[in-house]
């Protein structure tokens, strides 16, 4: 069986009952197991339990969380833009909660409660409403048309990589699987050390490696990302695909959606940090 890069349905069981992994991992990383067999996995008919998972599943349930995360993020950035001293609690709470979401459905197994998926998606909302008014009012000048341009971009990828998967340009096998999932942890530790550089060594004036001054180094690691983040999805689309021919339960699609958003998150704010670059002052 042929696993994903997420840690969110890469646990998730495999026996009756259970589903198949999927997904793209917390902001796009995740770890990672790879095997060169055919995805074999069957889900037995469980009657009077529950149908077998659809595609209209998928984007339903999909559509339901992106709805959530929107309305949140409107009424958060608003907030923002009212008093701007709540931008950074508002940006903070609901990035932790998000993150604390995360860890309890992959760890605790609960990537098919809608209840743990909605709050996700209200606390992401919560986070990219403000840090969307910060990047977009305070970091740069570029207001809410970079806003739009951001969503539009990150929605461009989005079914750009769809069409991508859908016609075949591009396989999704074991060896494209873990140069992604390589490139990923890559990125992390890069993260990480231009994080800790900056504050523990004094590198760079304090800005670390320089991965996010809005330098051209800046601007080829934003694009990096971009890049992984949208091949992750080609990722995802193949595992939801598996999990759809294998006969999963219809309560996965929630997993599948939970997956999809936390990829379209960390698009999304690559994309958005990556045109303030060009809107700063």
């Amino acid at each position: 069986m042929r696993e994903t890069s997420n840690p969110v349905f890469r646990s998730l069981p495999k026996t009756q009952g259970g589903y198949a992994t999927f997904g793209t991992g917390a902001a796009g990383f995740g770890a990672q197991q790879v095997h060169a067999e055919p995805y074999t996995t069957q889900y037995p008919e469980q009657t009077g339990v529950a149908r077998p998972m659809t595609i209209d599943d998928v984007v339903t349930k999909t559509g339901v969380t992106l709805a959530v995360l929107t309305a949140v993020g409107v009424v958060s950035y608003f907030l923002a833009s009212a008093n701007l001293s709540l931008a950074m609690p508002l940006a903070m709470v609901g990035a932790i909660a998000g993150l604390v979401l995360v860890l309890v459905a992959t760890f605790g197994r609960k990537q098919d409660n809608p209840a743990i998926v909605v709050s996700y998606a209200a606390c992401q909302g919560l986070f990219l409403g403000a840090i969307s008014f910060v990047f977009a009012n305070v970091v740069s000048t570029g207001g809410a048309a970079m806003i739009m341009q951001a969503i539009i971009g990150t929605l461009g990828v989005f079914f750009g990589m769809l069409v991508v998967y859908k016609t075949g340009a591009i396989r999704v096998t074991p060896k494209f699987t873990r140069m992604i999932v390589a490139g990923l942890f890559g990125v992390l530790v890069l993260m990480l050390a231009n994080l800790v550089a900056g504050p523990l060594l004094g590198l760079n004036g304090g800005a670390g490696l320089g991965l996010r001054d809005g330098g051209m180094l800046a601007i080829g690691f934003s694009l990096l990302c971009i890049g992984l983040a949208a091949f992750s999805f080609l990722i995802d689309f193949d595992a939801a695909d598996q999990m759809i021919r294998a006969g999963a339960p219809e309560k996965a699609a929630w997993g599948v959606a939970l997956g999809l958003t936390v990829t379209l998150v960390w698009l999304y704010i690559e994309i958005l940090r990556l045109l303030s670059y060009f809107n700063s002052e």
